[in-house]
């Protein structure tokens, strides 16, 4: 499960704050929070935004068609980056494993949501090595091609780093979105995941007036 969830009220389900609105202050209360310290992007001259998410996070799956739906749109000073984390624990850091595998052997876009079904909807237990190389031959990938990507030192360099990035911006839980390297995008009083990405947006246009200045 993830450390904690993404939304305060989504299907029916009640969940503790990120953040408290004491700990910033006036619109900052409201819809993100200061990352300290500020991380560093790789793309100065865009916006970074950082979704950390897990394909065992039930949220996640749920998430996931709004957020990629909101991607697609995004404007092109808006750089969108996908940040598998697993918050130490072996299993989800096999699924990061298997994200950056995919993406490596280009096989990410067919495969991703049907990763998430697998687990929250299929109940495979895509959890230890050899039921993920077990699942992705099924699917038609040439077995020792994903193998070779999943078992590399690239792949498990990535899955480490993206584990030392949750780290530096604090990730509470999953899914987080963060906006370039400053502002963690807050849940509160929300009822709906479009609502989230409303205030992403905010947030956005908050970031885009402060590189113009």
């Amino acid at each position: 499960m993830q450390k904690r969830s993404f939304l305060s009220v989504v299907a029916g389900l009640t969940v503790a704050a990120l953040i408290p609105l004491a700990a910033v202050a006036q619109t900052a209360g409201k819809d993100f929070a200061p990352v300290n310290p500020p991380q560093p992007t790789e793309n100065p001259a865009k916006i970074e935004v950082i979704e950390f998410f897990s394909y065992g996070c039930i949220h996640c799956y749920t998430f996931h068609p709004v957020v990629k739906k909101w991607a697609a749109k995004l404007p092109a000073d808006v750089d969108f980056k996908r940040m598998p984390v697993s918050f130490n624990r072996t299993p989800w850091f096999n699924l990061s494993r298997l994200f950056y595998a995919l993406e490596a052997i280009g096989e990410l876009n067919r495969l991703d949501e049907m990763a998430f079904s697998a687990i929250h909807d299929k109940n495979v237990k895509l959890y230890d090595d050899a039921t993920i190389k077990a699942w992705v031959a099924q699917n038609g990938v040439d077995g020792q091609k994903f193998a070779a990507a999943y078992d590399s030192f690239g792949v498990q360099s990535k899955a480490k780093r993206a584990d030392q990035l949750a780290a530096a911006y604090k990730v509470p839980g999953t899914p987080a979105i963060f906006v370039d390297g400053r502002y963690m995008v807050l849940n509160e009083g929300i009822n709906s995941y479009e609502e989230i990405l409303t205030r992403t947006d905010k947030v956005i246009g908050k970031a885009r007036a402060e590189k113009k200045k």
